[in-house]
């Protein structure tokens, strides 16, 4: 019988020594693998003190890291004396290779590294799942092991750090190129809204974009368009072969409104089958037919839809990081705002919505996608004559405002005008339905705060049968 072969865990103790000689060499080598090789992508713990001390000597500067050096910080480590101290450091820089490539060799070590914490957290798994205390359910096991992968997934990036102006000019030049190759189209993800993106250049990656609103003005379907119309055309590009997609794939956190709900305004905008219709089931023949050639149409859209109710921002922020790894999602949605559950025990609800709209913008930063946070506001704005929303509305919610990148309101004016209808017969009666003629089906987005350029007003038109938000044609303007 064959003897069992042993799995040894993942380690390269040469490649180690390779790199710490080339660096008691060339301290300059250093340089060049500082901002990725961490103490522990060495798997021998000896290693892993004689690269963090040679980081340490660096950051203090004036000082240059020899054998000598070393041995005098570290003689009285053990593990040094064991392996014969400084004729230890000295036979690392002795059998230092004589022109080592320093980035592979941490590239190496950084898989190594990457591979052995990987076993950890399935060790971790599997330990949790058998011996967890009853007061840690399956599903903070999820999170942690989420968390834990996400945290591996970005440490292993070859990457990070400050980088020189000159670096920074050639991006934003690569920027302007890719904007170029389009046409001059916009450089973010589309919204389908033709002014809004003229005015905000599409939707930018990194940028937290607040969209609010009071009851009744349309957040939400407009959110949906929006996630709609980024979806629609990121697939529509792809199929035609497109290199820039204008769209991308969505991530929709529905705290409000289920799936189905949802996804059927969605099918009322595209069939034009009023809601009521769909909710009772009360189609002709040929309404059923092209709901579900519709439906069937509409069932590949990269748009997914979360509608777990009470969700943290932890949980938020794991989902969005798992699905970015694996659907490569380009933008992410949340309706809304003061449904989402801080992390923590906050003293009251403004510090918790401070440290979830914090939370969010880190979050944009981190996927380098926009994310669109819909936000309810104050009812101070139901008492004014003016009923159009100000950033000041927003002041009672914590630091959204100062988190923003973008700051946009949704008002229609019809929505007010149809609760202060004056007496029938009267002059004012007269000047009210003129008044509502003019704003039937019209809405507003107030773009009161843009970090990157100017704020405007936008008009769109609403038709409130289909909970559906479109372009004003030029002649309609």
């Amino acid at each position: 019988m064959e003897q069992e072969a042993y799995r040894h865990v993942p380690y390269d103790i040469e490649i180690e020594q390779a790199l710490l000689g080339a660096i008691l060499v060339d301290n300059q080598a250093l340089e060049r693998v500082a901002g990725t090789l961490k103490p522990e992508h060495f798997y021998d713990p000896l290693h892993q003190r004689i690269y963090e001390l040679m980081a340490s000597q660096a950051e203090r500067g004036g000082m240059v890291i020899t054998p000598l050096t070393l041995h005098a910080a570290m003689k009285a480590d053990p593990g040094l004396m064991e392996v014969g101290g400084h004729g230890y450091l000295a036979g690392l820089a002795q059998a230092a290779p004589a022109m080592p490539n320093v980035r592979d060799y941490a590239r190496i070590l950084q898989d190594l590294g990457v591979r052995r914490a990987l076993i950890r957290i399935g060790e971790d798994v599997v330990n949790n799942a058998y011996e967890a205390p009853h007061d840690k359910p399956p599903k903070a096991q999820i999170e942690e092991a989420e968390k834990a992968l996400y945290r591996i997934s970005e440490s292993s990036k070859y990457s990070g750090g400050p980088i020189d102006f000159g670096e920074s000019l050639r991006r934003t030049v690569e920027l302007a190129e890719k904007a170029q190759a389009r046409g001059g189209r916009i450089s973010g993800v589309a919204s389908g809204f033709a002014d809004i993106d003229s005015l905000l250049g599409g939707l930018q990656p990194s940028d937290l974009l607040i969209l609010a609103g009071r009851p009744g003005m349309g957040k939400t379907s407009l959110a949906t368009n929006m996630a709609f119309h980024a979806a629609r055309l990121w697939q529509q590009d792809i199929e035609a072969g497109a290199e820039m997609p204008r769209g991308a794939p969505v991530l929709f956190f529905s705290l409000e409104m289920a799936a189905q709900q949802l996804s059927g305004r969605i099918l009322s905008e595209q069939t034009e089958i009023e809601m009521w219709k769909i909710r009772n089931g009360k189609f002709t023949e040929a309404e059923w037919e092209k709901f579900v050639l519709t439906m069937q149409e509409l069932s590949t859209l990269p748009l997914y839809i979360d509608d777990t109710g009470g969700i943290s921002i932890a949980q938020i922020a794991a989902r969005a990081r798992r699905m970015k790894r694996e659907k490569n999602i380009g933008c992410v949605m949340i309706d809304h705002i003061q449904l989402v559950a801080g992390s923590g025990r906050p003293e009251n609800r403004v510090q918790e919505i401070t440290e979830i709209s914090k939370s969010l913008k880190v979050l944009a930063k981190e996927l380098d996608v926009p994310v669109i946070a819909l936000s309810q506001l104050s009812r101070s704005v139901d008492s004014r004559d003016d009923k159009r929303p100000v950033l000041s509305d927003l002041r009672e919610s914590g630091s959204i405002e100062q988190d923003a990148d973008v700051v946009m309101f949704v008002f229609r004016e019809e929505y007010y005008l149809k609760s202060r209808e004056p007496e029938p017969g009267s002059t004012e009666h007269a000047k009210w339905l003129e008044k509502c003629e003019r704003v039937h089906r019209r809405a507003e987005v107030l773009v009161e705060k843009h970090r990157h350029g100017a704020t405007n007003k936008i008009d769109l038109f609403f038709d409130d049968r289909f909970t559906r938000f479109s372009n004003l044609v030029q002649e309609d303007r």
